[in-house]
């Protein structure tokens, strides 16, 4: 484990509500800090950090390498942010994308021509952790001439196949 000032700080803040809420069992002080020294990282790890994971959107982020891409869908947004700062896909055609990061999942709409538009290209990324993180995540790809102009990142509402 690492220890950062973020840590430090969090642990002394629960030892000082753990403290305090054990001093008001007992009133001897030498007996109240030491189970408040016992009873800290244990209320810190089961109950703060926890919570800290649970309703921050942090990841891990990944390099960008197509195995990846192709091995786990599910942790694509993982590689999002390299990709896109690297610029790695800008200047490729549609079939370096295509080795690249697979066949497309589905095209754009296009409302004008009210049909598909051939030239955006879009894959799912899959879910970002966290408790509030209920959209999915997806990439598009843009192509003039035959080639990646833009790659943009959005968030669309899950679609689940219904039986009937």
């Amino acid at each position: 484990m690492i220890i950062t000032i973020a840590l430090v700080v969090l642990l002394l803040i629960t030892f000082v509500l753990v403290f305090m809420f054990v001093k008001t069992i007992d009133n001897r002080l030498w007996l109240t800090f030491i189970v408040s020294i016992v009873i800290t990282p244990l209320v810190y790890f089961y109950g703060v950090y926890p919570m800290i994971n649970i309703f921050s959107n942090y990841h891990h982020e990944k390099y960008f390498s197509k195995e990846l891409w192709k091995d786990k869908p599910a942790l694509r947004y993982e590689l999002s942010s390299h990709m896109i700062a690297s610029k790695i896909l800008i200047g490729q055609t549609k079939k370096e994308v295509s080795y690249t990061l697979g066949a497309y999942e589905w095209l754009s709409w296009d409302v004008i021509k009210k049909n598909h538009n051939p030239n955006k290209w879009n894959y799912a990324m899959g879910f970002e952790p966290g408790a509030f993180n209920s959209k999915k995540e997806c990439l598009e790809l843009t192509f003039e001439h035959n080639k990646v102009v833009a790659i943009k990142l959005y968030k669309e509402e899950p679609q689940f196949d219904v039986e009937k």
